[in-house]
C-alpha cells in the first residue's frame, strides 16, 4: 500500500473540495469511494474543514464554500518549501495570488494562485500537515491534471514556478503533455478544444484511483453524480470524467500502472 510520509517540493501533495452542503457530500463520497471522514478540529478555528480517510489516512480535505459566487470545485495544491517566494514568483511569471500565504495553525502555510490562463490551485508549505498520506490506491488520490485554453502561456509559467519540465505526448491519438520534476510525473496538461464545451473555464483536475472505473461511474449516476467523459481506455488505465452531485469535477481511473511509470 503506497503510505507516504510527505511529498518532495514541485509535486501534487494535496486536494480538498470546497462544496454548498457539506453533510451532503460527505455521504456521497463515502458511498462513492469508500471514505470516512474527521473534523480538523472547532468549527471556530477551522471554518468546518474536515478530512477524507482511507484506511484511517487522510486522502482528501472537504469544506464549505467561503465566498459569494464560489463554485463547487476541487482545489489541487502543489507542495513548496517557502510559500511566499512561490507566490512572488507567480506574480513575476503573470500569476494572480487570490490567496496570500497564510498560516492555517500549525498546519502549514496556504496559498491560492490563478496561472496566466484563469486555471486556479494551491500552494502548500508543509508544518505539520503534510499532505496526503495515500496515494495511488484504489480511494486516494493519484494525478493532478490541468485543462486550459492556452498550453503555451500555461507551460513556462509552471516550469518557473515549480520547475517542471513538459514533454509533449500522444495519448489516446489526442496531444498530451506530461509535467516532469526530474525523473518523477508530476502532474499532465490537456488542451481546451472544440470537442470541450464552450464555457468550460481553465482548471485543475483531481484524479482518484478506483478498483472499476465502469462500476464507479454507475454508482455516481446512482448517487445523484454525472459522468461527462468517457470511460475511455489509455495505457495508464480506464477512465472517465464526472461530477457529483453538487457539480464538482473529478476523475476516476483504474490504474494498469501508477503515474509516475506512465510516460
Amino acid at each position: 500500500m503506497p503510505v507516504v510520509d510527505g511529498h518532495r517540493p514541485g509535486m501534487p501533495s494535496w486536494t480538498d473540495l470546497g462544496t454548498p452542503d457539506v453533510d451532503a457530500a460527505v455521504a456521497f463520497y463515502f458511498r462513492l469511494l469508500g471514505w470516512e471522514n474527521r473534523s480538523a478540529g472547532p468549527v471556530e478555528l477551522t471554518g468546518g474543514y474536515g478530512f477524507f480517510l482511507k484506511d484511517g489516512h487522510m486522502v482528501a480535505g472537504f469544506g464549505p464554500l467561503m465566498q459569494e459566487g464560489q463554485p463547487p470545485a476541487w482545489t489541487i495544491y502543489i507542495a513548496v518549501e517557502d510559500a511566499a517566494a512561490t507566490a512572488q514568483l507567480a506574480r513575476e511569471h503573470g500569476g494572480i495570488v487570490h490567496v496570500e500565504p497564510m498560516a492555517v495553525m500549525d498546519s502549514g502555510r496556504l496559498t491560492i494562485i490563478e496561472d496566466p490562463t484563469g486555471a486556479v490551485f494551491g500552494t502548500w508549505e508543509p508544518g505539520t500537515h503534510k499532505g496526503a498520506e495515500l496515494v495511488n490506491e484504489p480511494g486516494a488520490f493519484c494525478w493532478a491534471e490541468l485543462a486550459t485554453r492556452d498550453p503555451g502561456a500555461a507551460k513556462p509559467f509552471y516550469s518557473a514556478l515549480f520547475g517542471w519540465a513538459p514533454e509533449d505526448n500522444p495519448m489516446g491519438g489526442a496531444p498530451y503533455t506530461v509535467f516532469r520534476l526530474g525523473e518523477a510525473n508530476a502532474a499532465g496538461l490537456v488542451a481546451i478544444d472544440d470537442g470541450w464545451p464552450p464555457d468550460m473555464p481553465a482548471h485543475w483536475q483531481a484524479y482518484f484511483a478506483v478498483e472499476d472505473c465502469d462500476a464507479t461511474i454507475e454508482r455516481v449516476a446512482d448517487l445523484g453524480g454525472k459522468t461527462l467523459h468517457g470511460p475511455v481506455d489509455l495505457e495508464i488505465g480506464r477512465f472517465a470524467i464526472v461530477a457529483d452531485p453538487f457539480g464538482a469535477l473529478f476523475g476516476v481511473i483504474a490504474l494498469a500502472q501508477t503515474p509516475a511509470d506512465a510516460g
